[in-house]
């Protein structure tokens, strides 16, 4: 019996590598153009795709449509694969999902039902009793959680997984002290970052602000210290040049602001004792309900071992790809999205040992630090950068940055119950919705003539070049980092297309991304 099944497998495994001889053979036979003069250009650069030189928007066409045969043939290939790993995955899978499930399901009621611990404010340097209080400018425009459809459904938990005790987003983090750390350098316009947070920061004893600066910077120094006792400031002793290899002199502010986040997060959880921060740089400007963001969603975070950060950021957050009337819709997402986050202690205690020299955003990106875990992300962003001016000078600000839509409506996340978000239940409506949503080609969402409703439409990418022509045509980043897309989750990248929504998902049965389309 084993034989006979071996023998099949092999067989199955020869058929497979022969299909993709010839599809080889097929797709690299009769040459369709030099992409280097007409297309897949660098975002924002001249020749863009569709834009280039002698008939480009052919060639767009042409990539476009070979891109969809490649699609058609690797679903006949994906047929061929399940019937090679149907006999073994069928024995390891009849022994693993039931334990697996019963082990999923005790994790996810031990977690949520423990409920984080009571926390005192801690006092700073600065005396508490002397700070300002600010008065919120803001006030929830409903007290109800708002309805949600099947662009990001809520998911209530049932009893029988928490027990008598519901996950709470509002009773179980009245005392959590949930300090705002920003990030300085040499920018005097931190004045705008600092203005708009204690504007919106309902209470200075639960939100602390710290101002860690860096650089030494006598001007914003002064900028800052005009604030007084509304914000601690602190400074990064050692101004001192990093000695680094001879080709990374020019990445020599990438080295400083790596030293500074270790040092100033140091001081956030070593030295004042905090449980959780959330990070901002000094061009970064909040929303309204940001506050209210991160106190609704820090319980989440805390219960659910699956994820590791809060984000406030939306990669793909334009106007165009986001719902300007679905402010209260939040996902998971796979890739590490920075631009205001809110990391635990814990977690800092795992990173800090290994944290890098430089480019600590991309480190985090890597599978070695993210460890198959997820941030939460918001459709509209919570924080819009104005910087323009920076270490990365400029990169991806004119094509992308200076576009993202920041929420003007204050959300009541508090009143909410957030519990959809845990992975169980998250990734269950996820798949159903993704893969049940019509499956369409590129032409027919462009051309949007024949499609009827808002949508989801569903487009296939199994490559990282389907991935990269079909993102960059519908408006979406194409990179990716560490084989993650931006906002990406379980492979799935969900926005706006012309008013539709979309989802540019994987063949159904993803598992695993490939750090290889980096």
């Amino acid at each position: 019996m084993v034989r006979k099944k071996g023998s099949l497998i092999l067989c199955s495994a020869f058929l497979f590598v022969a299909w993709n001889a010839l599809l080889l053979l097929y797709l690299w036979g009769p040459p369709i153009g030099r992409l280097g003069e007409g297309g897949g250009a660098e975002p924002g650069g001249k020749e863009e795709w569709g834009m280039g030189k002698g008939g480009g928007v052919n060639l767009a066409g042409e990539v476009i449509r070979l891109a969809e045969e490649v699609e058609v043939q690797l679903d006949t290939q994906k047929k061929l694969l399940k019937q090679i790993e149907s006999h073994r995955a069928m024995w390891a899978r009849r022994k693993d999902v039931g334990k697996r499930e019963m082990e999923d399901r005790k994790e996810v009621k031990e977690e949520v039902v423990h409920q984080p611990q009571k926390l005192q404010p801690i006092k700073d340097n600065v005396d508490d009793t002397d700070q300002t209080r600010v008065k919120q400018t803001q006030r929830p425009v409903n007290t109800e959680a708002l309805d949600t459809n099947l662009d990001h459904p809520q998911v209530n938990v049932p009893k029988e997984e928490i027990g008598e005790n519901k996950l709470q987003t509002s009773p179980a983090t009245p005392e959590v002290v949930i300090p705002i750390l920003v990030i300085a350098c040499d920018r005097v316009t931190v004045k705008r970052s600092l203005d708009r947070l204690i504007q919106y920061r309902p209470s200075a004893q639960l939100h602390p602000i710290i101002v860690s600066q860096d650089c030494g910077h006598a001007e914003t120094a002064r900028v800052i210290g005009s604030y007084g006792d509304q914000v601690m400031h602190i400074r990064q002793p050692d101004l001192s040049d990093i000695r680094v290899r001879p080709e990374h002199r020019k990445f020599q502010g990438y080295y400083k602001i790596s030293r500074h986040y270790h040092w100033a997060l140091q001081q956030v959880f070593n030295t004042l004792s905090h449980s959780t921060v959330v990070i901002v740089e000094d061009d970064l400007e909040v929303a309204p309900d940001f506050f209210e963001y991160f106190r609704a969603l820090y319980p989440i975070l805390h219960a659910d071992p699956t994820l590791w950060c809060v984000s406030a950021w939306n990669d793909n957050g334009r106007d165009a790809l986001v719902d300007p009337s679905k402010a209260e819709l939040l996902y998971r997402t796979d890739f590490f999205p920075g631009l205001g986050w809110m990391l635990l202690k814990e977690m800092w205690a795992e990173l800090e040992p290994k944290w890098p020299s430089a480019f600590w955003d991309d480190w985090m990106r890597q599978p070695e630090q993210r460890k198959e875990r997820s941030c939460i992300r918001p459709e509209i962003s919570r924080t819009i950068t104005f910087g323009r001016k920076g270490v990365s000078l400029g990169q991806f600000f004119d094509q992308y940055l200076r576009y993202i839509k920041l929420n003007t409506e204050f959300v009541p996340f508090t009143k909410q119950d957030l519990s959809y978000l845990l992975q169980e239940k998250y990734d269950e409506r996820l798949i159903k919705e993704v893969y049940s949503a019509p499956l369409v080609k590129m032409e027919e969402l462009q051309q949007g003539g024949t499609l009827r409703g808002p949508g989801p439409f569903r487009v296939q990418y199994s490559s990282r070049d389907t991935f990269k022509v079909f993102a960059r045509n519908l408006g979406v980043m194409d990179d990716l980092k560490s084989g993650v897309p931006r906002t990406g989750y379980r492979g799935v990248v969900n926005f706006l297309y012309r008013g539709r929504r979309v989802f540019l998902a994987p063949p159904e049965g993803w598992t695993q991304y490939d750090v290889s389309w980096s």
